[in-house]
């Protein structure tokens, strides 16, 4: 065997071992079945969408806590927690929740920082259920250049939905789950791009994005524990009886 029939037949290996064990993990990350293979909010928002890779992790507070910090994602506004160099120009994404960035409403656009096109309106608020779910629309040509989605969707183009949603679960803990709809045009470019390319972009920013939220609002909300102690007076919790 040549060398270049060595080098297709690592390709084909690493092709194969990729497709069977490695895609299908990352398809999936942290996510339960139920979560993977049951209903999820803004299907009908994206023509002809396939549901997207499902991604979650469970947050030691409730909804309530956890809402806060996504409704302030955005390039201008509180970042979008991932790897700030490649998505947010550097600038540090939010480390607490910011009063001034929590006025957010359906048809909002929330900008996204690209290398060499920089800031630019990229997801439009969809669907804004408080303490329950996010939705966040976009709709591009293959360039990356925003679309109307009140006109005919053109030959070529990208749509999805980027969601977030919030369950509250029996301890007060909350499972976020992210997920969503997508559909690319023409169709080859979509089964070439969700096979091979969006799954692994996906995963790469969005696994640090679980991360650094959960760490984060379990960082606030252990802080904030020990200021309400504080903030208790002596004796509160006591009967009249338990003062005599």
């Amino acid at each position: 065997m040549g060398f270049i029939g060595k080098i297709a037949g690592v390709a084909g290996t690493a092709a194969v071992v990729y497709a069977a064990w490695v895609r299908p993990r990352l398809w999936r990350w942290g996510a339960t079945d139920e979560e993977v293979a049951g209903p999820y909010p803004g299907a009908d928002l994206v023509q002809d969408g396939q549901r997207s890779a499902t991604m979650a992790v469970t947050i030691d507070a409730p909804p309530s806590q956890v809402w806060p910090w996504l409704v302030q994602m955005g390039w201008d506004r509180g970042g979008w927690y991932s790897w700030d160099r490649l998505d947010n120009a550097g600038r540090p994404s939010a480390r607490e929740v910011h009063p001034e960035w929590q006025n957010v409403a359906v048809g909002d656009y929330l900008r996204f920082w690209t290398p060499g096109a920089g800031p630019t309106d990229a997801y439009a608020v969809a669907v804004l259920e408080p303490n329950r779910f996010l939705g966040l629309h976009g709709l591009s040509d293959l360039l990356g250049r925003r679309l109307d989605p009140a006109q005919p969707r053109p030959p070529a183009y990208m749509e999805g939905l980027w969601g977030f949603l919030l369950n509250e679960l029996p301890d007060g803990r909350t499972r976020l789950v992210i997920s969503g709809y997508q559909t690319y045009r023409p169709r080859w470019l979509e089964h070439f791009v969700v096979s091979w390319l969006y799954i692994t972009v996906t995963w790469v920013m969005q696994a640090r994005m679980l991360a650094v939220l959960k760490r984060n609002i379990e960082r606030a909300v252990a802080h904030e524990k020990p200021a309400a102690a504080e903030a208790v007076p002596a004796g509160a919790g006591e009967s009249r009886a338990d003062r005599r």
